[in-house]
């Protein structure tokens, strides 16, 4: 089993997040050995310079956080983001696509933005939002189906910007949908290290918290 600081993504993805607060977070996530810290894209390169020397990662957010604007807008957002400097993609799913059943168009995005991510001079790895929160169990079950099929890395619960974050059953559910070459994140809701056990319990690779040295305080108790 992994350590488990490397289950998180350290976040701060709030507009109002100033140099100073992404500093901190970069400064914590460097003292904790996080798997990554999770920025907006204009964050990335001053998160990749700083954590140019340590092993956690920088993950960079596309589409975010309604995934509805254009996909040729969230490609070229990944791909700007790659080229600053990060080392995952987490892209919103097109959910009004999904809620009229285009999986077709979600596939076709999706697919091109793992390419995007996996033809860079560094590839990257993608994650995609689900928003499990707006989804039926069905539809959570045909978005994961169709981000596999798609090329991506990582299937992910949520922004955490919308009328609910992750749930243990949600991410049961992703876990027992998609194979083992696809991870599942969990992101939205979590703050105490019950949440986060019960998390990696149902299946989780990965946790997207901005609590995460809170929860690691209270796991070294």
């Amino acid at each position: 089993m992994k350590p488990f600081q490397k289950y998180f993504d350290h976040t701060l993805l709030k507009a109002d997040a100033s140099e100073e607060q992404i500093r901190a977070l970069l400064a914590e996530a460097a003292e904790y050995d996080f798997a990554s810290v999770c920025v907006n894209s204009c964050y990335v390169k001053t998160a990749s310079e700083y954590l140019a020397d340590s092993d956690v990662k920088v993950a960079a957010v596309a589409g975010f956080p309604l995934g509805a604007m254009s996909s040729e807008a969230k490609a070229a957002e990944a791909a700007f983001a790659v080229a600053d400097g990060a080392d995952e993609i987490d892209m919103v799913m097109n959910i009004g696509a999904a809620k009229d059943g285009r999986w077709d168009d979600v596939r076709h995005e999706i697919r091109l933005l793992a390419e995007v991510c996996h033809t860079a001079e560094k590839p990257a790895l993608l994650k995609v939002i689900l928003e499990t929160c707006l989804l039926t169990e069905d539809e959570i079950v045909t978005a994961c189906r169709a981000a596999e099929e798609a090329g991506a890395d990582f299937v992910k619960t949520s922004t955490g910007f919308s009328t609910g974050g992750a749930t243990a059953e949600h991410v049961r559910l992703m876990r027992k949908t998609v194979g083992p070459s696809v991870q599942v994140k969990a992101s939205g809701g979590i703050r105490t290290l019950k949440d986060a056990r019960a998390m990696i319990d149902a299946g989780a690779d990965r946790l997207g918290c901005s609590a995460s040295v809170s929860i690691m305080k209270e796991y070294l108790r």
